[in-house]
């Protein structure tokens, strides 16, 4: 290793730049009008993992945006390392709350800001370049095969299709992603199970068009309004979800297990003050880390209807719509809790309004074993590279893919993140540290030293 660690060394800050070159094409996949840049960033993912030494590297066309594939074979009798990542990006606004363009990356205090540059630009393209440096000084000691797609951030839609079309090609012994965070740098830190993810819009409608509130305030109903009542009663005093069916098919975990979990360290009151909260708020009978980790939610997203521009109009609109997202535990399957969103939705809807519920994406819910050989050996990595044994966690969010590995490919995965919550990853003034982008370069080939000791 100590070749593969002089090579990282002696290239890091190529490797910073490459990083800074990438985060500076706006891969937006939600939004059309970027389609070309998605393309464009495609291309370089590609240019750059042939440069790493991987082979047979394409672009793989879908209905939508891209995957990148790209492979290292160096023995077939060794185990198989599928690594996962996206380069597409959220849109990044709102702009105006941004301290620097967000396609124009800016490294300060050893951040590095930009769309993209945790989630997941700065953790994939750590995998990119460990590649590298192991391929570079003859030190892989298993092989690597390779899939960035383009569409993670709108469902990865054309990735379930092209994963259930590409078994064999993506024959591999585990996977390995790094689109998490740990806990701190000086607590490192591995995620061993992610939430599911059910995201609809909701759209309410009153009159045939907009009134002026004086005449017709009071004598027609308001759909926003209406809105947010339908909203406020999908939670119960105790913030509970009033959706009947909701928690039938949640996993509870056991006392034993939230102990364990409760182990990772964790500040109630640095976490508010970093929010600029002065409390906390969520399903009576669970902490905060708990909440926000091995429970449901169901959460708005984002509101509007009616005059939102400068000055005032008094108008009574003509319809309201939302976003709400759910997130979603084992054993909950995000199909059946988006229909039974629907039907309570249109049940309580009053007969004043009519209401339309869409659909967009979702994904299940994932828990990984921490008693794997691939789980051990990432954890030797990491404690190597930081001096203490990490803490397994579990995750809020989701990565939809996940159990499609599981389901398809009959893999687990092992989500070897390096990022920090703080670094308002979806958020304005999305920022990774270079100390975490370096530490996962170097932290990689340790793991594909020790998942190779292990044989499979």
């Amino acid at each position: 290793m100590a070749s593969v660690d002089a090579h990282i060394e002696t290239h890091k800050d190529r490797f910073l730049n490459e990083l800074l070159d990438l985060l500076r094409i706006p891969s937006v996949s939600a939004d059309p009008k970027y389609k070309a840049e998605v393309a464009r960033c495609a291309e370089a993912v590609q240019r750059r993992m042939a440069e790493a030494g991987l082979e047979k590297v394409e672009i793989c066309p879908t209905a939508g945006h891209p995957i990148v594939y790209g492979e290292k074979i160096v023995d077939p009798g060794k185990p198989t390392v599928l690594v996962y990542g996206h380069y597409d990006v959220q849109p990044p606004d709102p702009l105006e709350l941004w301290d620097s363009p967000p396609f124009e990356p800016v490294v300060k205090d050893g951040l590095i800001y930009a769309r993209g540059s945790a989630d997941d630009k700065g953790q994939f393209y750590m995998h990119v370049k460990a590649v590298e440096a192991m391929v570079k000084t003859g030190n892989l000691p298993c092989n690597v095969k390779m899939m960035i797609e383009g569409e993670e951030e709108v469902g990865s839609t054309n990735l379930g299709i092209f994963v259930k079309a590409n078994k064999q090609r993506l024959a591999a012994d585990v996977v390995l992603i790094s689109d998490t965070s740990m806990i701190a740098n000086d607590t490192p830190s591995i995620n061993t199970g992610l939430r599911g993810l059910s995201y609809l819009e909701v759209e309410v409608t009153g009159p045939n068009r907009d009134l002026h509130s004086g005449v017709y305030g009071g004598a027609v109903a308001n759909p926003i309004n209406v809105l947010c009542d339908l909203i406020s009663s999908l939670h119960d005093k105790d913030r509970r979800i009033t959706i009947p069916g909701f928690y039938d098919a949640v996993r509870d975990l056991s006392d034993a297990e939230r102990k364990e979990l409760a182990k990772a360290p964790f500040d109630e009151k640095a976490y508010m003050k970093d929010l600029g909260v002065d409390a906390l708020m969520g399903e009576k009978g669970y902490t905060a880390p708990e909440r926000a980790s091995i429970r449901p939610t169901l959460d708005v997203n984002g509101i509007w209807g009616g005059y939102i521009g400068e000055g005032a109009k008094t108008v009574l609109p003509s319809k309201a719509s939302a976003k709400i997202s759910m997130r979603l535990v084992p054993d909950q399957k995000s199909d059946a809790i988006t229909q039974l969103f629907v039907d309570h939705f249109k049940k309580i809807a009053p007969p004043y309004v009519k209401v339309k519920v869409t659909p967009h994406h979702g994904g299940e819910a994932a828990v990984t074993p921490t008693d794997s050989a691939a789980y051990q050996a990432a954890s030797k990595a990491m404690e190597e590279t930081f001096g203490k044994k990490p803490i397994p966690t579990r995750g809020g969010g989701s990565i939809p893919i996940v159990a499609l590995f599981e389901k398809e490919l009959g893999l687990k995965t092992i989500l070897l993140g390096f990022g920090l919550d703080s670094d308002n990853i979806h958020s304005p003034n999305e920022h990774y540290g270079v100390f975490n982008y370096m530490a996962g370069i170097r932290t990689i080939p340790k793991f594909f030293s020790h998942y190779a000791e292990t044989g499979k």
